[in-house]
């Protein structure tokens, strides 16, 4: 195809997310092609490397011979089957797989084809469940501020970043923030304080002691991703989780952007040791291949939806690709290949050189602090480093630097200024020591 042609038509008739298209349509776009592995070709040959996991979601590399063979092998039965009122074969044996290797009590999945379907799912569950309960008078959730959960009405009300959900502000409902850990908690040689974390567990408790009117506390899990990866304190998941427990609060736990070994676990609730009443997963639940999405829940939860069908119990939710069977057949090889690539245990060894190589970025005059959590980094850029002035909003400095990595072939997208670092979980560590030296001197090209 005439590269001149696509880029023409993909200005002229193509809307794209998160995008200004005033802006895109002035500059040159890279276009993608085809895969392998960690790489990536444009429709002009040039190659990259992968370094943000096509939106945090590939994890065993594009083109995987495993993966493909399992879309190949299902499409050949039937490509798609509705699961209303009937199941199809990858569905049922996928929700057994998520119920074993998520955290014990999780017994029940509902399926949706992206993470902020899954959020919305979980919070409509949760609303749901007290009115069959019979408990009157929840309707009110517990966030954080900077959250974020996607962009449906539901998902964006509980989400707390003011540059992407404030134009919605009038469509959302009530909901009670609490602050965001990171940028609430001082830090003590290096670490978010303990002393600190337990001041804003004490804040939700006050909270939840004080009203009845609560539903569900909903939070991402360890990291504050879309927000600039700002981590939590260790044990803060863990003490909300007992917190809610105390004031017979439901639970609903984010793991969209961490699960599938982001945080160097399958779930960063394994970490905590933390079984939530919902838990809502996504991105790499495919390996990065299909849209899929999945909110577990307990049996509590299930049970109170069963009844007679009369009663109208059951829940009022499901779209026409809920459980698709291509999709599941390829989670499902997506897990069995975490399993024989021993995926996480390889993974060990790359966080500890991320966690190495991240030091180097705190003398560079224009960073004003490194995160990481497991594999996911987050490099904040910033005018005046003593003063930690940030640089203009419409500067577009987080993208300057990185259209620099793109004609070193590298591909990052920045979220406002600050340089994500998310990439495949099976990337090799001269790629990794490419992807760093890069960036390091992209940022070091700023003046």
């Amino acid at each position: 195809m005439n590269p001149e042609l696509l880029d023409k038509w993909d200005k002229e008739f193509f809307w794209h997310p998160f995008t200004q298209m005033k802006v895109y349509r002035e500059e040159e776009n890279i276009i993608f092609e085809r895969g392998e592995g960690v790489y990536l070709w444009d429709i002009k040959g040039r190659r990259y490397i992968d370094a943000i996991s096509s939106l945090w979601c590939n994890v065993h590399g594009h083109n995987h011979p495993k993966l493909n063979r399992a879309i190949e092998e299902q499409l050949r039965k039937v490509a798609h089957t509705t699961t209303l009122g009937s199941s199809n074969v990858p569905a049922i044996l996928l929700a057994k797989k998520l119920v074993e290797i998520t955290p014990k009590g999780l017994t029940k999945v509902f399926y949706s084809e992206d993470g902020a379907e899954a959020v919305e799912i979980a919070i409509k569950m949760a609303y749901h469940y007290w009115k069959n309960k019979g408990v009157e008078g929840k309707d009110v959730f517990v966030t954080l501020s900077e959250a974020y959960h996607g962009d449906t009405i539901g998902a964006v009300s509980v989400g707390g970043i003011e540059l992407f959900h404030g134009t919605y502000r009038d469509l959302l409902f009530k909901t009670i923030k609490l602050p965001s850990p990171y940028l609430y908690c001082k830090r003590e040689h290096g670490e978010l304080s303990d002393t600190c974390r337990d001041d804003l567990l004490m804040k939700l408790e006050e909270v939840l002691r004080s009203r009845r009117d609560v539903v569900a506390v909903v939070l991402e899990a360890g990291i504050q991703a879309a927000a600039g990866m700002l981590p939590f304190p260790r044990g803060f998941l863990k003490g909300v989780r007992e917190i809610t427990k105390r004031y017979d609060v439901l639970l609903i736990v984010d793991e969209v952007a961490t699960g599938f070994g982001r945080t160097g676990t399958m779930f960063y609730c394994e970490q905590e040791g933390v079984t939530p009443d919902f838990m809502c997963l996504g991105k790499g639940l495919t390996g990065g291949y299909l849209p899929l999405a999945a909110t577990l829940t307990t049996e509590e939860v299930f049970n109170a939806f069963l009844g007679e069908f009369g009663e109208a119990k059951h829940f009022y939710h499901g779209h026409t690709y809920t459980g698709n069977n291509l999709a599941c057949s390829v989670a499902l090889a997506n897990l069995e290949v975490f399993e024989e690539e021993r995926t996480l245990e390889k993974l060990r060894p790359k966080i500890d050189l991320l966690r190495e190589r991240l030091k180097e970025f705190l003398d560079l005059p224009h960073v004003g602090d490194v995160r990481q959590l497991g594999f996911m980094a987050g490099i904040e850029l910033v005018k005046d480093k003593e003063k930690g002035e940030p640089f203009p909003y419409g500067e577009r400095t987080g993208f300057k630097v990185a259209r620099m990595c793109w004609e070193k072939g590298v591909f990052l997208r920045p979220l406002g200024d600050v340089m994500v670092l998310m990439m495949p979980l099976v990337i090799g560590e001269e790629d990794m020591n490419y992807v760093l030296d890069t960036l390091k001197w992209a940022i070091g090209q700023l003046r």
